[in-house]
């Protein structure tokens, strides 16, 4: 399927590796030019070149910390007038909320809630005007099924969804969307970096861990990082202006619910 975004512009945030890298290729093969930034720049500077090379899209990395007001700037800069805005941040630790105090609330809030809302906030506005937008924030399953050592990401990306149910139906008569996706268990460095804590807590073996993880998914498998850039891409294409509110889950059935 051509899904028509061939010469758009995008900006996809935490795209050195993992999903934000995923979507980025997705969107790049599709004939976008696309910005990408991430916090380590060898790292950011080497996909930006294998994605580039692949797709023979243009592609170019901003070295930052995207919940940094200047980093932001910079990344604005770089790509002024995007067609399509990808919200991606790392989620923040796991825990026990009588350890967590406010400074690591207002940490949180900042990355998986304010953040994606200034860049939202910086960008919609243009994309009403040109009559075209697709912004994507990719959250996290636990907002639709909540992990309790995860609260901080719980409370943080609740909020940034709500926050999306209300505008997103503002902007999409001027086929300007905005959705969610949110992943389950994708086989991505931080899902290995919690395979690794648990293996060392528990005493056992990564394989053991790790075989259990899957083997606890419906599908019998971690889910690929491609499969939720491809999704994202469709969100990010012509065809998809009367999806608009929504959380796409990508947890492989995870979810034991009916809606």
């Amino acid at each position: 399927m051509d899904l028509g975004i061939a010469g758009r512009k995008a900006i996809v945030c935490a795209a050195s590796k993992g999903l934000g890298r995923a979507c980025a290729h997705s969107l790049a093969r599709e004939g976008v030019e696309v910005t990408i930034i991430a916090r380590h720049e060898e790292a950011l500077k080497a996909a930006a070149e294998e994605i580039g090379g692949a797709t023979g899209s243009r592609v170019t990395a901003v070295a930052g910390d995207v919940t940094r007001p200047e980093d932001r700037e910079r990344l604005l800069e770089a790509c002024p007038s995007p067609d399509i805005l990808v919200n991606n941040c790392g989620g923040p630790p796991p825990g026990d909320f009588r350890d967590w105090t406010r400074d690591d609330w207002i940490s949180a809030l900042d990355a998986n809630m304010l953040t994606a809302i200034e860049l939202i906030k910086a960008t919609v506005d243009g994309m009403i005007e040109r009559r075209f937008g697709r912004i994507v924030n990719i959250t996290s399953s636990a907002v639709k099924a909540p992990i309790d050592i995860l609260g901080l990401s719980n409370g943080a990306r609740a909020g940034l969804t709500g926050f999306v149910a209300g505008v997103s139906r503002k902007t999409v008569r001027h086929n300007v969307t905005i959705n969610n996706l949110l992943p389950g268990p994708f086989d991505t460095d931080r899902l290995n970096a919690t395979i690794e804590a648990g293996a060392k807590s528990s005493g056992r073996s990564l394989e053991e861990i790790r075989a259990e993880r899957s083997a606890a998914v419906p599908a019998g498998r971690f889910g690929y990082p491609e499969e939720l850039g491809e999704a994202c891409a469709f969100l990010c294409g012509r065809h998809a202006g009367f999806i608009t509110g929504q959380n796409l889950l990508l947890d492989g059935g995870g979810f034991p619910g009916t809606l």
